[in-house]
């Protein structure tokens, strides 16, 4: 019974060696290299996602530089139309100034001509005024 109960054990653990055996060449040396392969894939795709990160701080910040440049170069563009504008109006401020003072001193002088006219006609005309003031004084 002693020798029965040996071969027996003998033959189980024989039976579970030649299973351990088996099993790592069929189940576990497989799953190991799988496990092995898809955290070096893991690893991997980690640093790739690092790198795009890295990339991606880089790109934003090369727009946000263009983008700075942009408005800077739109606002030196905004001040030199703004100040060709103000030039221009203050060009055509200052010759419509001129053309109303020429026309100002045109009627000034009209209106000189036109007084010392007048009243070179009331002199002229002074004797018949005189006449005219003494013939009703006359008649009152």
């Amino acid at each position: 019974m002693l020798d029965m109960n040996f071969s027996l054990l003998l033959s189980t653990v024989v039976l579970f060696l030649v299973l351990l055996v088996v099993l790592n060449k069929i189940l576990y040396k497989p799953l190991l290299s799988f496990i092995d392969n898809r955290n070096s894939l893991v690893g991997k795709d980690l640093k790739d996602v690092a790198k795009n990160s890295d990339d991606v701080g880089i790109y934003q910040n090369e727009a946000n530089q263009i983008i700075l440049d942009a408005k800077n170069k739109a606002a030196a563009k905004r001040m030199e139309l703004l100040a060709s504008a103000r030039s221009d109006a203050n060009k055509k401020l200052n010759a419509k100034k001129n053309k109303l003072e020429t026309e100002y001193n045109e009627f000034i002088k009209t209106l000189d001509n036109e007084r010392v006219e007048l009243k070179n006609a009331l002199k002229s005309q002074m004797p018949l005024f005189r006449e005219a003031i003494k013939a009703k004084l006359g008649k009152i």
